[in-house]
């Protein structure tokens, strides 16, 4: 390392900022030359996401998906922002590629569950094959050249749930990257962008656990992964878990699943990865990884006692 770039590390300082947003802390890690850049970047990085759940969040009632999906079965073509129309073109590349093991039409059962989980009450099946017929990836078109959305049934409901905060951590870096800040770590919740490591270092020490005892630290930097594992959130009945995670092929939460790490080179594709791997499994996530080759994957999962463990991390 020359004098001139110690001299230019040396003057950058670390920040951190925390702030809950889309329903799960949201905290920033970068290197900057003063308070009032790393204030000014920070508060605009914020912003930025905060603009974007206005658009994505399934919540509220005015976000630009739930309008998109309040005029599914009209047989129109809708117009979308960049954003959006963004999200589901990763989205339904993704369900493509995995099989529908992701797949954001899932709204319907998402919503389903969310009922059935507040009120403890495990849904009926008539209630799950009601929900599950206003599913599939394939009912929903995009026009890439207009940037329009085609919904074609009725009562369709869109929940990028599985992939908005590895987008909204991309996005986030992208702004921060604009006020000339280099080294970022973006954890959304879990799913983590990373750029330049810390000045002098190897790279960001990020701790990946499987679910129980076994952890590992890794020294990483121009990358993204995303965890997802039902610890937190679940739905016990009769005994059993399930996760808050849906198989789009049953619309039944996940039963075997212990915890997904993916790391990807992309925030949004390593978040619905870390779905999409949970959901498929270990067997079937084997063939689905050859059409991601720059990903890795560590899936735990648990049928009875047996524990299986698939890690291609190192």
């Amino acid at each position: 390392m020359s004098i001139l770039t110690s001299l230019s590390h040396a003057q950058e300082s670390r920040y951190s900022f925390e702030k809950g947003m889309m329903g799960s802390p949201f905290k920033l890690v970068f290197y900057a030359k003063n308070d009032s850049i790393a204030n000014i970047a920070a508060q605009s990085a914020f912003k930025r996401i905060e603009k974007l759940n206005e658009i994505l969040s399934d919540y509220r009632d005015g976000s630009e998906i739930n309008m998109l999906s309040a005029q599914s079965g009209s047989g129109k073509w809708v117009p979308v922002s960049d954003d959006l129309f963004n999200i589901l073109a990763i989205s339904q590349d993704i369900s493509k590629k995995t099989d529908g093991a992701f797949d954001a039409t899932l709204g319907p059962v998402v919503q389903m569950w969310r009922h059935a989980t507040r009120k403890g009450v495990f849904p009926q099946e008539t209630e799950i094959r009601e929900a599950m017929s206003k599913t599939g990836y394939t009912k929903m078109k995009l026009d890439s050249k207009a940037k329009r959305v085609f919904l074609s049934q009725k009562g369709m409901r869109l929940d990028i749930g599985g992939l908005g905060k590895g987008f909204a951590a991309e996005e986030a870096v992208k702004v921060l990257k604009s006020f000339g800040i280099k080294s970022i770590m973006m954890d959304a919740g879990g799913k983590i962008v990373l750029t330049n490591p810390p000045p002098g270092t190897k790279g960001w020490n990020i701790t990946i656990s499987n679910g129980s005892d076994s952890l590992k630290t890794m020294a990483l930097s121009h990358i993204a992964l995303a965890t997802s594992g039902p610890t937190y959130r679940y739905m016990e009945y009769n005994g059993i878990r399930y996760s808050h995670i849906v198989d789009p092929k049953t619309g039944i939460g996940l039963l075997f699943h212990v915890r997904t790490t993916a790391i990807s080179p992309d925030g949004t594709v390593a978040d619905a990865l870390a779905t999409a791997f949970s959901v498929a499994g270990i067997e079937k996530s084997k063939k689905i990884i050859a059409l991601f080759p720059d990903s890795k994957v560590w899936l735990v999962e648990k049928q009875g006692e047996h524990v299986a463990d698939w890690n291609t991390l190192e």
